[in-house]
């Protein structure tokens, strides 16, 4: 028999756990451990966002689920890593607390044969001073919570808006030098416009992007070189094309290091510091990976083994210049080379180098995206990671027989414009590949130009809401839930 630990209940911790689950027998124990009581379909917060869904629309309780599959569940946070068992417990385990219940504080060693960590990012606010959700008029997305409260937020503004001439500021984009998720922002941004046009308060509203992107578009992917309608297009261009339709300005290679009430302050590439002032605003924070320990069997700190900020995994991490980065460095396995039973899919993986370009100010501070990690990817992973695991068990070897690569992997992006059956809109993007082949694909920025591709419009929309209802099916294991594709 064996125990297959999974720390984390997002979309790559559940997706590992029900995979797992069905095609494991019953004498293999699959444990999830999460501090989240809730699974989230998260691309749907930007919706929550704009007050066209509840939070009840885009979450469901985990323990009903996980009890009805045969699925254990514990509600704790991971707090360290033993990979080589200790004096208190021989096998591997990790130690993890109770964050609710008659429990809650309480700390236990849960021992396991394969550990998946799939904690995704610490969603680090801390790291730009004053950029705390709900404070200072400046809102997140980041969660279904955090997005509610943005939702009120934008009641508030509506309010203001239809009782004041005066024209107000609404600022959305990245709220740190090396932020990621340009394209939830972008998403954002797009449905707000979208909500004060319906509203008819969109004149009265200034609306403004600004970003760690050294161009639009770049999305932390270093920019798209994509096919529309027939043409080649760039990425850049496609979204300033989208923003002068909606009259949206934009800031560009900007370092957003302060948040104030109704005031945000950034540096330039140029190495300028300046200011922007906003009377509704939503930044994406910083990603971080979690502060964890580890230990070996003697006691000794061995955290430089498992993690680099996010975990350690099968990519090559040697520090050399942009221009000898190639997409082999990038990992297949999602395994650590120290403790080949452990796993990190998703976003908990460290990577070895951003995407994008790496940019510095003239003061010598580093403003350019992180890499983006993104759902799709994440469920793919999972899965894959998942099914070495199974047939590992099942080989009694260690198989490795299944290899995804984010440079050998596509993504669909399905950006929301705004929320309607008849009225909604969304950009969509398919790149292939997510981290571009610039050796295979020399021509066309590193991508296959016959599978990178955008279009606009209503049928986005559909396919967006379609998506919504058929992986919220999925997550919930319903009948032939399997056969809908990561």
């Amino acid at each position: 028999m064996s125990k297959i630990v999974i720390l984390g209940a997002g979309i790559a911790g559940h997706t590992a756990a029900a995979h797992l689950r069905r095609k494991l027998g019953k004498e293999h124990e699959v444990l999830v451990v999460s501090p989240n009581s809730n699974y989230q379909w998260v691309p749907s917060n930007i919706w929550v966002g704009i007050g066209r869904m509840k939070p009840k629309d885009v979450i469901f309780p985990l323990e009903p689920l996980y009890k009805k599959k045969g699925i254990g569940y514990k509600q704790a946070k991971g707090i360290s890593f033993f990979p080589e068992g200790s004096s208190e417990e021989p096998k591997p385990h990790i130690l993890a607390e109770y964050v609710v219940g008659e429990k809650i504080g309480q700390q236990e060693r849960i021992s396991y044969d394969y550990l998946i960590n799939a904690t995704g990012p610490r969603l680090a606010f801390d790291q730009t001073e004053g950029l705390n959700p709900g404070e200072n008029e400046m809102y997140s997305v980041c969660t279904y919570g955090h997005a509610q409260h943005a939702a009120e937020g934008l009641k508030i503004l509506e309010k203001k808006l239809k009782k004041s001439d005066k024209k107000l500021k609404v600022l959305i984009g990245t709220g740190h030098p090396k932020a990621t998720c340009q394209g939830a922002a972008f998403e954002y941004i797009l449905n707000i416009e979208n909500e004060l046009r319906r509203k008819k308060l969109r004149d009265k509203v200034e609306i403004t992007w600004i970003s760690n992107e050294n161009e639009l578009g770049d999305f932390g992917m270093d920019g798209v070189l994509l096919a529309y309608k027939g043409l080649r297009m760039k990425s850049s261009e496609m979204v300033e094309m989208v923003f002068e339709d909606r009259d949206i300005k934009w800031i560009l290679k900007a370092g957003v290091t302060k948040v104030e009430p109704g005031k945000v302050h950034y540096e330039t590439l140029d190495g300028e510091y300046k200011t922007e002032d906003y009377d509704f605003g939503m930044l994406i924070p910083a990603f971080a990976g979690h502060p964890f320990k580890a230990y070996d069997k003697n006691g000794n700190d061995v955290t430089s083994k498992l993690f680099k900020g996010f975990m350690i995994v099968d990519a090559d991490y040697t520090e050399k210049p942009y221009e000898e980065w190639k997409v082999q460095d990038w990992p297949e396995t999602y395994q650590n080379p120290s403790y080949p039973n452990i796993f990190a899919p998703g976003i908990a993986f460290a990577p070895p180098h951003s995407i994008s370009r790496p940019r510095f100010s003239k003061n010598g501070n580093p403003i350019f995206p992180s890499p983006p990690r993104t759902g799709m990817p994440s469920g793919i992973t999972a899965k894959l990671v998942a099914d070495n695991i199974i047939a590992e068990i099942k080989n009694g070897k260690s198989a490795h027989v299944h290899k995804g690569s984010l440079g050998n992997m596509g993504a669909a992006c399905i950006a929301s414009a705004g929320f309607g059956l008849t009225k909604g809109s969304a950009v969509s993007i398919t790149t292939y590949p997510i981290v571009p082949d610039y050796v295979k694909y020399e021509k066309t920025g590193g991508r296959d130009i016959q599978k990178t591709f955008g279009d606009i419009g209503l049928a986005g929309h559909w396919v967006k809401y379609s998506l919504h209802i058929g992986f919220l099916w999925k997550a919930k294991m319903k009948p032939f839930w399997w056969l809908i594709p990561e």
